[in-house]
């Protein structure tokens, strides 16, 4: 019983055996098949990422090549951008001078011309008077009557005759001087010319002997500009206050309280500046003095009227 019963384990055991033999191998295959097909594929993985390494560190170090180039031209677009900025600086300022100096000799023109249609207007009544008078004498000729026997005083002969015969002598009681019209001639030549020290010295003896006549504020005005021009901006300051305060009537006010404002700047004294500005502005709009105080005030970046 036994013995049978150990055969038939045993024959168990072979049939087994035998259907292991057929059934065992082929998956055995399949898993070998798959891990080399895997083992392929990490292959190509790994050689993949090690060729994405590659390519990345190629790309990072052009990459930081081209970095490091747009750094060094940055820098001298810098370099150069500073250069045009001080350029430009310098420029604004010298630009600023020259047509500070331009406006004066502009307005120097423009007085020399007044100046002149003024003095051609009085050369034409003398003109006129003289005419006047040689038609008087010929009349009192013709009618038989002795020109001695004229009175001086009632006749047209006499409204010339002051015009004619004064002189600086007899206006100035310290002795002899120059002309009204020779020394406001010769003060907007030199102004002009940038002569300011010989400028000055006329103009300020024109107000010393001819302080009341009609071109006396003008002449005051150009002290002041002599002194703006050489950079003297508290004298300057001070001229153009004399012409506020003392020729209240003057042509020269806007320009004046114009230039004071901006010497007023010049000196640091930004606040008193544009008051002064803002003031051109609001008294003489239309002007190219209104138009230079906004600019002006546009430049120093405040509004041209007070908030």
């Amino acid at each position: 019983m036994r013995f049978r019963n150990l055969a038939g384990f045993g024959a168990a055991l072979i049939v087994g055996a035998f259907c292991g033999s057929l059934v065992g191998p082929r998956p055995a295959l399949a898993v070998a098949r798959e891990i080399i097909e895997l083992q392929r594929d990490v292959t190509t993985l790994l050689q993949g990422q090690k060729d994405m390494g590659t390519q990345i560190t190629q790309d990072h170090t052009v990459m930081r090549t081209l970095i490091e180039q747009s750094n060094d031209t940055v820098g001298k677009l810098n370099g150069t951008m500073s250069g045009l900025q001080k350029s430009v600086q310098d420029v604004q300022a010298n630009s600023g001078a020259r047509l500070d100096t331009m406006s004066t000799q502009v307005q120097g023109l423009s007085d020399n011309l007044e100046e002149i249609k003024s003095r051609l207007g009085k050369l034409n009544q003398q003109l006129v008077d003289v005419q006047n008078t040689i038609q008087s004498l010929d009349a009192k000729i013709s009618g038989g009557a002795a020109p001695a026997g004229s009175a001086p005083s009632t006749t047209p002969t006499g409204a010339s005759a002051a015009p004619l015969s004064s002189s600086p002598a007899a206006t100035s009681p310290t002795g002899p001087a120059p002309s009204a019209d020779t020394l406001y001639s010769n003060g907007l030549r030199d102004i002009t010319s940038g002569k300011y020290d010989l400028a000055r010295s006329e103009f300020e003896d024109y107000l010393k002997y001819y302080g009341d006549t009609d071109l006396a504020s003008n002449a005051q005005f150009y002290l002041g500009e002599i002194a703006y021009s050489q950079r003297q901006y508290s004298q300057a300051v001070t001229e153009y206050d004399k012409v506020l305060t003392n020729y209240p009537k003057s042509f020269k006010l806007a320009p004046a309280r114009l230039k004071k404002g901006m010497a007023l700047i010049e000196l640091g004294q930004k606040t008193s500046g544009v008051k002064e500005l803002r003031e051109v502005v609001k008294r003489y709009p239309g002007t190219e003095e209104e138009r230079r105080a906004r600019a002006k005030l546009k430049e120093l970046g405040v509004a041209a009227s007070a908030a």
